[in-house]
Parts: C-alpha cells; sequence; structure tokens
C-alpha cells in the first residue's frame, strides 16, 4: 500500500487498523471469509477503470476485447464448478441477484414462498418491508419449534394452499441439509418455479461437502464470497430456457455496467475452487463446525436444531441469561466477532435477539482444524461467563490474539 500511505495517510491509518483486527481475531460471523491474496490484487486491478455495459460479443462500448475474454473465463468456470447450462456473472451482490430472478421471471403481486427471515431465511425472500415483501404475495415457511428443521409436509401444505408462482430454497442462518429433491417435487405438485439460494453453502457444494440444487432446481443464486471465498459479488446460474429472461433482468432491467475488476476477480477465485485443495477445505469447514458445536454443547450451549451439518450453528442463549446482542459485544472484547441473531419463535426484538450465528469457513481458510475449534469453544464460554469483566475479556484477547499469530490471514503480512 505504499501509493495510499503517501496520498491517504488517514484512510491508510484505518486500513492499517483494520488489517490488524483481522489478523489477531477470530473471525466467526458465518458469511465473512478471506479472499486469497490474489483474488485481492485482482480485485484492485486496472480493469477498475473500465466500463462494459452489455454482455460478451456484445457491448455498447468499444474497448472491450480483454473484459469479454475475462467474463467468458469467468463463465466457463463456473460452469465447470457446478454443472450449470447457464451462467450470468454480473450481479453486484446477493441482493441483486434475488432480485433480477424475481424481475426477469415474475409479475409484480405473484405469489413466492420463502423461509421466514426469523426462522434462518434472507430479506430478500419475503420480508415484509423489503422490495420482495412490497413487490410480491410472500407465503413464509417455518422450521418445527420441537426440532429447529423444515418439515417438508408443512412445505406441501403451504404450497398446495397458496399456489406460489416461485418457490425458494437456501438460507442465512439453518445448520442442516436441504431436500433439494423434496423440494422439487412440491414445486412439481403445484407449477412453480424453483429457485435456490446457495449464498452460504456455495464453497460447500463447489467441494463436494453438501448436496447440489442444479440437478433439480431451475435457477440459483449465490453471492461470490462467503464460502466461496471470492470477491464481493455474486452470479446467477439457471437453466437454459431462463437464460434470456435472466439476462435481459440483469442488464438492462436492473443495473448498468458490471464491475469488471469484481469479474475478473470471480474469474480467480473460481479458478481456486477447481483445484484439488479447495474439496479439503470444504470438508474441514464442516468438520470444524461439528467440532465447535459439540464443545459448545458441552459448555452447556442450546443450538437451534440440535447441531450442524454445514458451516454454521445458531445458539439460543435463553438458557445462559444472556441476550445476543451483550453476548456479541462481549465477544468482541474478547477478540472474537460473530453475529447476534434472532431464534425460531424469538420473544425478543431483532435488534436485541435471543440468539448468536457463527460458522466456520474463515477460520478454516487460516488453517485452523478441530483442536483450534475446542479452544475457541472454551473461549466463548469464558468469556459469556464473564461478560461484564473487561480486565478478563482482555485477558482472552491476548490468548486468542497468540492463537492467530500462528495462522495468517491471506494477503495481510504484519
Amino acid at each position: 500500500m505504499n501509493a495510499l500511505s503517501k496520498t491517504d495517510k488517514e484512510v491508510n491509518n484505518i486500513l492499517n487498523k483494520e488489517m490488524e483486527r483481522q489478523a489477531y481475531g477470530l473471525e466467526l460471523i458465518p458469511s465473512e471469509n478471506y479472499a486469497s491474496e490474489a483474488v485481492l490484487e485482482t480485485t484492485g486491478s486496472v480493469f477498475t477503470n473500465k466500463y462494459s455495459e452489455g454482455y460478451p460479443g456484445k457491448r455498447y462500448y468499444g474497448g472491450q476485447e480483454y473484459v469479454d475474454m475475462v467474463e467468458r473465463l469467468a463463465i466457463d468456470r463456473a460452469k465447470k464448478i457446478f454443472g450449470v447450462e447457464h451462467v450470468n456473472v454480473q450481479p453486484y451482490s446477493g441482493s441483486p441477484a434475488n432480485t433480477a430472478v424475481y424481475f426477469g421471471l415474475l409479475e409484480y403481486g405473484d405469489t413466492i414462498m420463502g423461509l421466514k427471515l426469523d426462522h434462518g431465511g434472507h430479506i430478500t425472500h419475503g420480508l415484509p418491508i423489503s422490495f420482495s415483501g412490497k413487490s410480491f404475495e410472500c407465503i413464509g415457511y417455518e422450521v418445527e419449534k420441537e426440532t429447529g428443521r423444515i418439515n417438508m409436509d408443512h412445505v406441501r401444505e403451504l404450497a398446495l394452499k397458496h399456489k406460489p408462482k416461485l418457490i425458494i430454497a437456501g438460507y442465512t442462518a439453518y445448520s442442516r441439509p436441504i431436500d433439494w429433491k423434496g423440494f422439487k417435487e412440491i414445486a412439481d405438485e403445484v407449477g412453480a418455479i424453483t429457485m435456490a439460494d446457495i449464498a452460504h453453502i456455495a464453497g460447500l457444494i463447489a467441494g463436494d461437502a453438501h448436496e447440489s440444487p442444479v440437478p433439480y432446481f431451475d435457477v440459483i443464486t449465490t453471492t461470490t464470497h462467503k464460502t466461496l471465498r471470492g470477491p464481493r459479488g455474486a452470479m446467477i446460474m439457471c437453466k437454459e430456457k431462463f437464460a434470456k429472461d435472466i439476462d435481459r433482468a440483469v442488464f438492462p432491467g436492473l443495473q448498468g455496467g458490471p464491475h469488471d475488476n469484481t469479474t475478473a476477480a470471480k474469474a480467480v477465485a473460481f479458478g481456486e475452487a477447481l483445484k484439488p485443495e479447495f474439496k479439503n477445505y470444504a470438508a474441514q469447514i464442516v468438520k470444524n463446525a461439528k467440532a465447535l458445536a459439540e464443545k459448545l454443547k458441552e459448555a452447556g450451549f442450546e443450538l437451534v436444531s440440535g447441531g450442524t451439518d454445514n458451516h454454521l450453528m445458531l445458539i439460543d442463549l435463553t438458557n445462559k441469561n444472556i441476550p445476543g446482542k451483550v453476548a456479541q459485544e462481549a465477544l468482541d472484547k474478547a477478540g472474537i466477532t460473530l453475529n447476534k441473531n434472532t431464534v425460531p419463535f424469538d420473544r425478543r426484538s431483532p435488534f436485541d435477539p435471543s440468539g448468536i450465528r457463527l460458522g466456520t469457513p474463515a477460520l478454516t481458510t487460516r488453517g485452523m482444524k478441530e483442536e483450534e475449534m475446542h479452544k475457541i469453544a472454551g473461549w466463548i464460554a469464558e468469556t459469556l461467563e464473564n461478560h461484564t469483566n473487561d480486565e478478563h475479556l482482555a485477558k482472552v484477547k491476548n490468548e486468542v490474539k497468540e492463537l492467530c499469530k500462528g495462522f495468517p490471514v491471506p494477503g495481510i503480512k504484519i
């Protein structure tokens, strides 16, 4: 960052502080990860300077030879990873990608069905105050109170009653396998389009650590960061019969020129995902999550659904008499970052919920394994038992820092 340190010392100082925070803290937010140094370099490359409205071979500005080349490369690599018929790599992020699917395949007022936000869904899956909730008739299914899992019989009952045009599967706070085939059978029964939002689990699917929706679903959206470990961005994958409508919805329907630097970085990340070692990384994410979950259960924490089969877990802190917000703030002081989160049937406010959400993608990228998960579970328990004792939290933070020194973050040299 030589140029930045000379040009803008204020921003440079803030950036250095953030690098220290990432290098010496434990990142457990399940939607966060560390991009490789190659991805970081590409994101900050000269592709930032280019405007490229349109698609490869059909642009509105000149000078597109290399932009077309890198976008086609990203598309080809994504097709190879996921085995899909069509890919659009231009969406700016996950919410715009989901919006593009709705814009391209639905009419305003159509009925869609997705998991409720406070049960593990996403804002764009039909939250009443969001674009999706205001534009469509949204039917929310839930997890069972007793098990914390989706009951497919209940999903079918709702679908038969409301006849949605689109059924969404894929979640932000659900730690169990998704019955893609079961959703497809329900959708076929009511004549619905199927959309899988795999933003959280795309890397697990790419690494064969989670079943893929591709054989069953019509449209698949994903971010390209999270477990896929690329730049902040998204893509839409679909069957060929939906390709034209999806592409028109992205451009010119909702977006102007794509961010070519991000497209190039997506190509790099997809190339990394095609390497054999990516499967080891994906498998280790799940191993780490299971190890962390088991140790937390031994410490008396109540996990929604009783555990995890993917990269994340949701913890109900009611039995610990600590609200999620208080827990998040205490863990921040101890150098452990996660997020407060509502739990199913939560009696508290979303801004001060009963739970916390945590996961293992970023820790796994650093090279941590089960032994480190056991230590981290102990620190979480210790921190929450002493959450009002700042001196004790500072002690934990120093211990966290010592562990982190042995597991460098890609692209950060301190």
